[in-house]
């Protein structure tokens, strides 16, 4: 059991250490009004839920979603960071010092970034769910769960640091639409959607 339990942290953190970065940008944005800190958490739990039932149900042989379209996901943060951008840029257009917020991303928007950012947890959970015993699997969900709530804990102070927030309010609002747009290229060009979109062009 405690080999299970130890596995079970080990791969969380391998597959979700770039979680920390967009959480800690989500709260950082939470401080300045939106998304609202429980969406945060709850858009965490419900994402990765997903992933972790989407991991079970792969390991048992089925497919719910072909690996091609996986990549498209990336649209998602993509889409949500180039609001923000443009948001942010008619805002200082029109003269308006008020924060900017990330008013497209609430509970949906956070699950659905933590979907698009999940195709490494897929393919790495699905493959250990299958070679594993069912009673080590609802450990390691169990495990995962608890380390989301850890996770979620740490972007939150480091978000809502004083030291931090008065070092990134500068750029916060070009961090915020450029750490969602990095995401989304990068999930879309790690996938391959942008080489098999040239092919199919070609």
């Amino acid at each position: 059991m405690l080999a299970t339990i130890g596995s079970a942290i080990g791969l969380f953190a391998a597959t979700n250490i770039d979680d920390i970065v967009v959480l800690t940008v989500l709260f950082l944005a939470s401080s300045r009004g939106k998304p609202r800190p429980w969406q945060i958490v709850a858009g965490q739990y419900l994402g990765f839920i997903t992933l972790v039932v989407i991991s079970v149900i792969a390991a048992l042989g089925l497919t719910i979603v072909p690996d091609e379209w996986v990549g498209f996901l990336g649209l998602i943060p993509l889409a949500i960071g180039i609001w923000t951008l443009v948001r942010g840029l008619r805002r200082n257009g029109d003269g308006d010092d008020d924060d900017d917020k990330i008013t497209a991303v609430g509970l949906w928007g956070v699950a659905g970034i933590t979907i698009a950012n999940g195709a490494d947890n897929i393919s790495l959970y699905t493959p250990i769910f299958r070679t594993s015993t069912p009673g080590d699997v609802v450990i390691m969900i169990v495990v995962f769960l608890i380390l989301v709530a850890v996770w979620c804990a740490a972007g939150r102070l480091i978000g809502t640091h004083k030291a931090v927030t008065e070092t990134l309010e500068r750029v916060e609002h070009w961090l915020v639409p450029v750490v969602f747009i990095g995401l989304g290229l990068f999930i879309l060009i790690e996938s391959g959607v942008i080489v098999r979109l040239f092919e199919v062009l070609a």
